[in-house]
C-alpha cells in the first residue's frame, strides 16, 4: 500500500522553504536600506553600526574572491574611506578583512 505522505512530503518541504527564502531576502533588502540611511546621517555611532552590520557581507566578499558585493558592504567601504586616510589607499579586500577583524 502506498503511503499518501510520500506524495505530499516534497510539496510540504518546498512550501516550507519558500517563506524562508522570502524572509531572508526581505531581511537583506531591509538591512541594506536602513544601512544606507545610517551612512547618510553622518553620525559616528550609525557609521560604526553600518560597518558592524557589513561583517557578513565582507565575509561573502572575501569568500567569493571579490565577486559578491552588497550595497551594505559598499556603504561600509565608503564610511571607512571617509574616516581614515590609510583606508583610502587600501584595497577592497584589505578593508573587508579589517571589517571582519573589527567584530
Amino acid at each position: 500500500m502506498k503511503h499518501p505522505f510520500r506524495a505530499v512530503a516534497p510539496i510540504l518541504l518546498l512550501a516550507a522553504a519558500v517563506p524562508a527564502m522570502a524572509s531572508s531576502f526581505a531581511g537583506t533588502s531591509a538591512g541594506a536600506s536602513s544601512a544606507g540611511s545610517s551612512a547618510s546621517s553622518g553620525s559616528t555611532s550609525g557609521d560604526d553600526k553600518l560597518v558592524q552590520a557589513a561583517r557578513e557581507d565582507a565575509a561573502g566578499f572575501i569568500a567569493s574572491e571579490g565577486r559578491v558585493r552588497s550595497a551594505r558592504f559598499e556603504a561600509a567601504l565608503r564610511v571607512l574611506r571617509e574616516r581614515d586616510a590609510a583606508a583610502r589607499q587600501a584595497s577592497d579586500l584589505e578593508l573587508a578583512r579589517k571589517i571582519l577583524a573589527a567584530g
